[in-house]
């Protein structure tokens, strides 16, 4: 006979199950509601525009609609997609599809979108080569030997999101891979092992002038005549110091890691359910890089330790011999690892092809979600957005509150837009000017450029940084930034009243 608890447990799992549905259908409903609602008031926006008006405190609001919608559902690309459109409807409400064609058109044509894709997509090919040679395996193993404790694992992430400071691609994906098995054996949530890693790439990018970032900015500076030719690096150097969010940010990244500053928000949530032994946020949809080894012989723990080493160290050499080019690194590193390992019988070709075409795969939805940052950024900078939010402070600056204004402006713009480098080649040029005009310190100001930049990479759910650290962690978009923002909050703050402070001593 059956017992009854059995009976009880189908009828509750049936109840369990069908208010499910009903929620989910609910929530279907309310999402599209809601997004109709949106964009018939963006098209009521556009009849009261002209042609030639500017569109003022109007051009923030597709960003606006794309935080509250992300917030709401927990997808950032579609919050993306709906936010541009809505963009478009205002510019262009009789026929927005031309336009919206036209924009995607030009941005997945752009040779920086080209680059982040096969960048991130060889990456991922990368990747799942080391974990499928085994190689991925025996580095955790080895960890396991060095590190005896929960906090030890951590630190360790924190420490080795800082080491590898030539890319923040490289870090976010690259250490976070290979991570993960050791913190998920010490029960660390994927959410803190994101922020951690996140909160040491952006910023070590920054500080160290050997990485992507420094080669960037101090050939921007150059461009805008803000320092001769030759001498943007040296003006980048002096400027270092008063990089403050980002001094600020990896400091309460090293106490998070420590324990000394304990777990808050989301992410306390994230721990305990880490500890209970569900690691995993529940609302992660992508795929697992890691998966079953294919080695078709058992190495030993050195030869696994050198597998891995090897072609990390050339990854990372090979990338600062092509002045900073991950591109050039990769390539490099991907053909020299795949004759190794082939020559060493433990994998054929096909199969690293293969996993070169699963990696690849891996990386969709997040390549997905920054070229919609991209598309956004394009957008916004139509509608006049930077320009508009730039021009309404400028009333309001003086020598001594200038750096603090320009770190709160552009962080805030960043933020909005993703865009941690793009929207500095519509900025420098506006806000180098007034700092010579007001005769502020110039590496300070500088330095809270830079700092903007920082956070903005740092804090907003769909940077590529952000996207590339949750997907190498293994958790959401969102998940990872809701429980790092209050992290990144705090560094802000921080950052605000040391370039304050700054601001009147300099003045």
């Amino acid at each position: 006979m059956k017992p009854v608890y059995i009976d009880k447990t189908i009828e509750d799992l049936s109840i369990q199950t069908t208010q499910t549905a009903k929620l989910w259908n609910n929530k279907k409903i309310t999402s599209i509601i809601v997004t109709i609602a949106i964009f018939a008031a963006f098209f009521l926006l556009s009849m009261t525009h002209t042609g030639d008006e500017a569109w003022g405190w109007k051009s923030i609001l597709p960003t606006l609609a794309v935080l509250v919608m992300a917030i709401v559902t927990r997808r950032p690309f579609e919050s993306m997609m709906a936010g541009s459109a809505a963009g478009l409807i205002m510019m262009s409400p009789n026929n927005f599809i031309t336009p919206f064609t036209d924009t995607i058109s030009k941005v997945v044509g752009d040779e920086t979108i080209v680059w982040v894709v096969l960048v991130c997509g060889l990456m991922g090919g990368f990747i799942r080569i080391l974990e499928i040679s085994s190689c991925l395996d025996g580095f955790t193993e080895w960890l396991k030997t060095k590190i005896k404790s929960r906090r030890q694992s951590t630190m360790a992430t924190v420490i080795l999101g800082a080491i590898v400071f030539i890319d923040d691609y490289l870090s976010c994906l690259a250490v976070s891979s290979s991570v993960k098995k050791l913190t998920d054996y010490y029960q660390v949530s994927r959410e803190k092992i994101a922020y951690l890693i996140d909160s040491a790439a952006a910023p070590m990018c920054v500080i160290v002038p050997i990485s992507t970032w420094a080669v960037f900015f101090s050939g921007l500076l150059e461009n805008n005549g803000v320092a001769g030719k030759s001498q943007g690096m040296n003006l980048y150097v002096s400027s270092i110091p008063f990089m403050m969010y980002a001094w600020i940010a990896l400091l309460i990244a090293f106490l998070v890691a420590a324990g000394i500053i304990g777990d808050v928000g989301p992410m306390k949530k994230a721990e305990l359910r880490a500890k209970s032994g569900r690691p995993v946020p529940p609302d992660y949809e992508g795929e697992e890089l890691i998966n079953k080894s294919k080695a078709k012989r058992q190495l030993s723990m050195k030869a696994q330790l050198f597998n891995f080493f090897f072609p990390v160290a050339l990854l990372i050499l090979s990338t600062v011999y092509y002045d900073i080019d991950l591109l050039k690194g990769v390539i490099i590193t991907f053909t020299v690892t795949t004759l190794l390992f082939y020559f060493q019988g433990l994998l054929s070709i096909n199969e690293q092809i293969d996993a070169l075409f699963e990696g690849f795969h891996s990386m969709l939805y997040p390549l997905s979600t920054v070229i919609g940052g991209f598309i956004l950024k394009d957008i916004n900078d139509s509608l006049g957005m930077t320009q508009y939010i730039i021009d309404s402070v400028t009333p309001y600056l003086s020598q001594a509150t200038y750096p603090a204004i320009v770190f709160v402006v552009l962080a805030l713009i960043v933020f909005g837009t993703a865009s941690s480098w793009g929207v500095f080649v519509i900025a420098i040029p506006i806000v180098i000017p007034v700092a010579q005009h007001l005769d502020v310190h110039m590496p300070l100001v500088v330095g809270a450029i830079l700092s903007a930049s920082s956070f903005g990479s740092h804090a907003c759910f769909f940077s590529d940084s952000s996207i590339l650290a949750a997907q190498g962690s293994g958790c959401s978009p969102m998940s990872h930034a809701f429980s790092q923002f209050p992290y990144a909050l705090i560094g802000a703050i921080c950052a605000i009243i040391a370039f304050l402070m700054l601001g009147y001593a300099y003045a």
